[in-house]
């Protein structure tokens, strides 16, 4: 299996509309773990980590979010393999 982890920030109007429930839906789908937080400066920090296939697609669905969201940034990140659990928001 190619697996890969990638940390995401998203901008926009992210916090306050539920996505970090819908990004953990969606991991959780997928079979993807890590982690979606809320960061003070407004962004939702992301860590997905799994099949590359399944990374890739929820990357991205991070542009979309859920219907409320307002997506006008995504900064992507390769990052270390970690084994997770689960996905959780913090």
């Amino acid at each position: 299996m190619d697996r890969c982890c990638v940390k995401a920030f998203v901008d926009g109007r992210v916090q306050g509309v539920s996505y970090r429930a819908a990004v953990q839906e969606r991991a959780l789908t997928h079979r993807v773990t890590g982690y979606a937080r809320n960061l003070p400066d407004g962004r939702v920090e992301v860590l997905l980590c799994g099949d590359r296939e399944a990374v890739n697609a929820l990357t991205e669905w991070l542009w979309q979010g859920p219907p409320a969201a307002r997506v006008t940034h995504v900064e992507l990140h390769a990052v270390e393999w970690c084994d997770r659990d689960s996905f959780v928001t913090r």
